[in-house]
C-alpha cells in the first residue's frame, strides 16, 4: 500500500481519537449580521458544556465574526496561524470549530495542525464522537456507524482526488494504481453501508412487531422530547418511578427507552379517583440547534416509535432566557420528521421563577396547554399526570 494511501486512511479516521484527556480549543465563526453578544455567549456555552460533560478540558476559546468563511480554511489563514500558535503554547491538542466545514476546509486545517501533533473537528465530528461514546445498544452503534460513513464520504472522495493529484505529480503514468486503491476503499465503505442498512432493517421489523403488540393491548404512548439541560431525565424518573440514568448530559441516551406510567384519573368535579390508566412513555435523544439532517436520518428508525405516539410532552427549561429560541429548534425538528400529534409544553425548573414570571409564560404559550412543574421539589407533578390522562 502506498504512503499516500496510508495517509488518506489516517485522515479518514479523524473521528477515532482515543485519548480521553483532550485539551480543547473551541472556535466559533459567526456571520456579522444579527449576532448579539448574548447569542455568541450562548453558542459558546453550549459547545463548552458539550466538551466539559465528557471530561475533556476547554483551555482556549475564540469567536470570530465575518461576512463569509474562507474557502480553503473557513477561518482566515493568518488567524488560523495565530490559533495554532496559541495551541502550541498552551498544549491544546484538539481544535473544535462549532461550524460545519467543507471537506477541503477540514483537510487543510488538519494539514496545518500536523505541525503541532493536533487535529481539528467540526460540529458534526464532535456530535458523532459523543454519539459513539454513548452508544450502548447494537442498534445505536450501527446507526452511528452509518451516520459516520455518510459524513466522511464527501471527505474521502475529496481527499482521494487531492492526494491523487499529489501522487500523479511524482508518479506520472500511475493513475491506474491510485484509482485501484481508492476504488477498493470506496467499495468497502459501500458494502459496509449496505450491511448496516440490512441489519437496521431487522431492528426496524422487531420494533414494528412490538408496536403491533402494544396496540393490541390498547396501551397509549407518550413521547418526551426536550432541548438540552431541561432536566428531562429527572422528569422521566418521577413519572415512571424507574430510577434510571438521571444525567442531563447531551446525548446521554441514544436509543428509545420505553417505560410504563400509571395514572389514577380523578373524576370530573370531584376528588374521587377512577380506574387506573396505564401509559407507555418513550424516551429518545434530545435536540440542539442546527442538528444536522444526516444525523436525524440515521436515527429515523429509532424515532419511529416516538413519531407514532399518542401525545407529545415537550419539556422546557422555564428558567432559560433563550427558551423561545430553543422551543422553536425542537418544534422545527418535530415538523421536519412529521411528528404532528397532540402536544403539551411542560415547563420545568419553575422553582427558579417568580409567580409573575410563571403567569407571563402561561399567557404566552396558552395554545399548548402549558403546565409548570419542578422535578426538584415535585411541584405539580400529579397535575401533569392528570393532564396526560385527560388528553389521551
Amino acid at each position: 500500500m502506498t504512503k499516500n494511501l496510508r495517509e488518506l486512511e489516517q485522515l479518514q479516521q479523524n473521528l477515532e481519537y482515543q485519548n480521553d484527556e483532550l485539551k480543547v480549543f473551541i472556535a466559533d465563526i459567526l456571520p456579522l449580521e444579527n449576532r448579539s453578544e448574548e447569542d455568541m455567549k450562548a453558542r459558546m456555552l453550549e459547545v463548552e458544556n458539550l466538551v466539559n460533560t465528557y471530561w475533556w478540558v476547554v483551555i482556549l476559546k475564540h469567536v470570530q465574526k465575518r461576512w463569509l468563511p474562507d474557502y480553503s480554511t473557513y477561518i482566515w489563514s493568518w488567524k488560523l496561524d495565530e490559533l495554532i500558535e496559541e495551541m502550541k503554547l498552551s498544549g491544546a491538542n484538539l481544535l473544535i470549530l462549532w461550524n460545519i466545514l467543507k471537506p477541503i476546509q477540514i483537510f487543510n486545517i488538519n494539514e496545518k495542525l500536523k505541525t503541532i501533533w493536533a487535529k481539528a473537528w467540526d460540529r458534526i465530528d464532535l456530535i458523532l464522537k459523543i454519539f459513539e461514546r454513548n452508544a450502548k445498544t447494537q442498534e445505536s452503534k450501527l446507526q452511528i456507524e452509518l451516520a459516520s460513513i455518510k459524513h466522511m464520504w464527501p471527505r474521502i472522495f475529496w481527499m482521494s482526488e487531492e492526494l491523487w493529484s499529489q501522487w500523479s505529480w511524482w508518479n506520472k503514468g500511475s493513475r491506474w494504481k491510485w484509482e485501484t486503491n481508492t476504488s477498493i476503499m470506496k467499495s468497502h465503505l459501500k458494502r459496509r453501508e449496505l450491511i448496516i442498512k440490512k441489519e437496521l432493517e431487522h431492528f426496524k421489523k422487531v420494533r414494528a412487531e412490538h408496536r403491533k403488540s402494544r396496540s393490541k393491548k390498547w396501551l397509549n404512548t407518550v413521547w418526551v422530547v426536550w432541548y438540552t439541560n431541561a432536566w428531562k431525565s429527572s422528569l422521566m424518573n418521577v413519572l415512571t418511578k424507574k430510577w434510571v440514568l438521571s444525567e442531563d448530559k447531551l446525548f446521554a441516551t441514544l436509543w428509545t427507552s420505553v417505560w410504563k406510567m400509571v395514572v389514577f384519573p380523578k373524576s370530573e368535579n370531584s376528588d374521587v379517583f377512577e380506574k387506573p390508566k396505564e401509559f407507555l412513555v418513550n424516551d429518545t435523544i434530545w435536540f440542539i440547534r442546527d442538528l444536522p439532517p444526516k444525523l436525524i436520518e440515521a436515527f429515523a428508525s429509532t424515532l419511529e416509535d416516538s413519531i407514532e405516539s399518542d401525545l407529545l410532552l415537550h419539556v422546557i427549561d422555564a428558567s432559560d432566557p433563550k427558551l423561545e429560541e430553543k422551543i422553536k429548534v425542537v418544534d422545527d425538528i418535530l415538523e421536519n420528521i412529521e411528528a404532528h400529534q397532540k402536544k403539551i409544553y411542560v415547563f420545568n425548573k419553575t422553582d427558579n421563577l417568580t409567580q409573575n414570571e410563571i403567569d407571563d409564560l402561561r399567557v404566552r404559550f396558552l395554545n399548548y396547554d402549558p403546565i409548570f412543574i419542578s422535578t426538584y421539589n415535585w411541584v405539580w407533578i400529579e397535575d401533569l399526570k392528570q393532564l396526560i390522562a385527560s388528553k389521551i
